[in-house]
C-alpha cells in the first residue's frame, strides 16, 4: 500500500509563489507516474501537470508552462514530487491533490489547501 501526503498549502498574496511536495511512503516501487490535480471551490477536480518516473513531465495547460506558471518536479531517491507554482492569482485557489499511478489501493493523497488573497 502507498500513501501520499501532501503539503506546503496555506495562504499566500497574489502575485507570490509557492511550492507543494508530496511524499510518497510504502511500496512505491510500482509507482508509473506522479500527478498534481487541483478542486477549485465548487468545481471538479483537475489535472494540473504529470512526472513520470523517467522524468518525462506533462502540463495540462502547456500555455501556463510556457509562461513559468507550473513546474513539477520529482526526487525519486526522497520518492518526493513538487509543484512549483509562481505568480499565483486567485483563480489558483483550490484543494491540491497528489495522485500515483501504477500501484493498487487509494491512489490519491489527502490534500492541501492553497488560498490566494489579492
Amino acid at each position: 500500500q502507498v500513501l501520499l501526503v501532501e503539503s506546503g498549502g496555506g495562504f499566500v498574496q497574489a502575485g507570490g509563489s509557492l511550492r507543494l511536495s508530496c511524499a510518497a511512503s510504502g511500496d512505491t516501487t510500482c509507482i508509473s507516474t506522479m500527478s498534481w490535480y487541483r478542486q477549485p471551490p465548487g468545481q471538479e477536480r483537475e489535472l494540473v501537470a504529470a512526472i513520470t518516473r523517467g522524468g518525462t513531465t506533462h502540463y495540462q495547460d502547456s500555455s501556463a508552462k510556457a509562461k513559468g506558471r507550473f513546474t513539477i518536479s520529482g526526487d525519486n531517491a526522497k520518492s518526493t514530487v513538487y509543484l512549483q507554482v509562481n505568480k499565483v492569482g486567485p483563480e489558483d485557489t483550490a484543494v491540491y491533490y497528489c495522485k500515483q499511478t501504477g500501484c493498487d489501493g487509494n491512489p490519491w493523497g489527502q490534500g492541501t489547501q492553497v488560498t490566494v488573497s489579492s
